[in-house]
């Protein structure tokens, strides 16, 4: 019987840019209150991605993966694009 995965984590965010040949990076946008004022601050990570099929590109809404590490920066890889970013012409 195969054993389970451990746990992982599953983020959602946004292709900034096409970074290199199967990479790309990814902003993941949270919000967190203040420490003193508990006014909702926005706060953002840029996360670098491996995406295996070079399917993605800028603006593509995407759901990443946490990973082995695939390089010196890279640690997620992405599972699925959510939402495709309009063609501007």
């Amino acid at each position: 019987m195969a054993e389970e995965r451990n746990s992982r984590k599953f983020l959602q965010g946004v292709v900034s840019s096409r970074s290199g040949d199967k990479s790309v990076k990814v902003t993941v946008a949270y919000k967190i209150p203040h420490p003193r004022y508990h006014k909702v601050i926005n706060r953002k990570t840029v996360l670098h991605v491996h995406d295996e099929n070079n399917e993605s590109k800028a603006g593509d809404k995407v759901e990443i993966m946490e990973t082995r590490p695939m390089s010196k920066l890279k640690r997620f890889r992405i599972t699925r694009v959510i939402e495709v970013s309009p063609v501007l012409d």
